[in-house]
């Protein structure tokens, strides 16, 4: 099976804002001691079970690429209650499809946590879509562990205090990214291109904490309900722009650089890692280009492309962790490809067996969300965690990359900063750990 038959179309859906959230309370369940048997401390929590929920996009305009991460996440899952469990409980892992739609978040969530009675909301993806259920996550007092988005607005604990961050968040990312701009394009005509909200305001906010504004010559932006990005990447050319920064999904990535070529405008691309998985950003190219006619090849299209990570590159054989959550999906996943989305599903799923296995034998709710603020060992980051009562961003870093035949490629060090306007971008000096020989926390 080639890439492009593994993408699945792109099925783009009017997106209707939820107008109201309903504001039930749901009990956190009693505290109880964390020796002795295994007993039933929590909703969701049963002698055997741990079950938790997901929205995910399994269908619409962010399914390609983004549906392979909750089955990776799942396949972790089913490796650890392979071996033993979480204190002798196996998680179950539900995660319905939201289609990238926030009305239909709203109604998924309220269906987990009032229907379900999940323990926890696990790894909620998208900015737009986990932003229009998280008030009422919090107000039911579920712990609402590593959304699946990197924007800063998850780190409000004052507001949100059961939700946290995993992922690089995206004002660091474009500090990180804005630094190797202004470092190896300095004088270069700038542009921005990047999703109309705050995952893309986030990521365009980091980029101008480090690039001059006197570069930066065009600011174009998308809807994911959109898809015609032609007079955003008309505007981009007629700018003059040499170098355009991408804060864009997988789909509009693809749309922007045919586009592009389409329009005879090639300027050098620099992507958010959200947009960048060089399986499935080639894949979507390939499978576009094909429903217009023509034939090209997804990794010549994504060559040299500049992007970055927190993580590991897939294609890095020797590392520890690559190796383990190869041998996970192996097992447990085999028909996805092995690609950044399902390293990702993996690598989220550790830091959540991490995070239980610290909250206790029999932990309530409350017990989760204290055992985060007391902070996590890094696992399989390049960069430590920021956890703390006072702050739930996830990953503080991460390298750059760039594709290079079909593949991410380390580009240096790997950097560390913070969200603010003038916390430095430095190297990280410490060292990535190792994984336990069991593969469990």
């Amino acid at each position: 099976m080639n890439k492009s038959q593994r993408v699945r179309p792109l099925a783009i859906a009017a997106t209707a804002v939820a107008a109201a959230m309903i504001a039930a309370g749901c009990s956190s369940g009693s505290s109880t001691s964390s020796s002795g048997a295994a007993t039933a401390s929590a909703p969701g929590i049963t002698a055997t079970q741990i079950l938790i929920g997901s929205h995910q996009p399994l269908t619409g305009p962010a399914a390609p690429g983004y549906s392979e991460i909750a089955p990776a996440a799942n396949a972790y899952f089913q490796y650890v209650n392979a071996h033993g469990g979480i204190y002798g409980r196996k998680i179950k892992y539900t995660y319905l499809d939201d289609g990238y739609d926030p009305s239909k978040t709203v109604s998924d969530v309220h269906q987990l946590i009032l229907q379900d009675s999940v323990y926890a909301i696990f790894n909620g993806l998208g900015t737009p879509t986990h932003l229009a259920a998280v008030s009422f996550i919090n107000s039911s007092k579920v712990p609402d562990v590593f959304v699946a988005s990197g924007c800063d607005c998850w780190n409000d604990p004052s507001k949100y205090p059961n939700t946290f961050g995993w992922q690089l968040d995206y004002i660091r990312e474009g500090k990180i990214l804005g630094a190797y701009i202004k470092k190896h394009f300095a004088g270069k005509k700038i542009g921005y291109f990047y999703q109309n909200d705050e995952f893309g305001q986030d990521g365009v906010k980091g980029l101008d904490y480090e690039i001059p504004s006197s570069q930066v010559v065009s600011r174009q932006t998308y809807v994911p309900t959109n898809v015609n990005v032609g007079p955003a990447v008309a505007a981009l050319k007629a700018s003059g722009a040499q170098v355009v920064v991408s804060f864009a999904i997988p789909a509009f990535n693809a749309l922007f650089k045919l586009t592009s070529l389409k329009l005879g405008f090639s300027p050098t691309l620099v992507a958010s890692n959200v947009g960048t998985d060089p399986l499935t950003l080639g894949g979507l190219l390939e499978a576009y280009a094909k429903q217009a006619g023509a034939t090209v090849s997804g990794n010549a299209l994504t060559q040299g492309i500049i992007t970055d990570y927190y993580l590991p590159a897939v294609g890095n054989t020797g590392n520890s962790w690559i190796a383990l959550f190869k041998k996970v999906h192996d097992t447990y996943d085999p028909k996805a490809p092995f690609d950044g989305n399902v390293l990702y599903g993996e690598a989220v799923a550790y830091a959540f067996v991490q995070a239980m296995m610290k909250a206790g034998k029999n932990p309530t709710r409350a017990a989760l969300v204290s055992a985060i603020n007391a902070g996590l060992p890094q696992g399989p980051a390049v960069a430590p965690y920021a956890y703390s009562a006072t702050n739930h961003d996830g990953v503080t870093g991460g390298y750059i990359g760039m594709i290079k035949n079909g593949a991410l490629v380390q580009q240096g060090p790997v950097y560390v900063t913070d969200a603010t306007p003038t916390g430095a971008v430095t190297a990280y000096t410490g060292s990535e750990p190792t994984p336990p020989a069991s593969g469990m926390p």
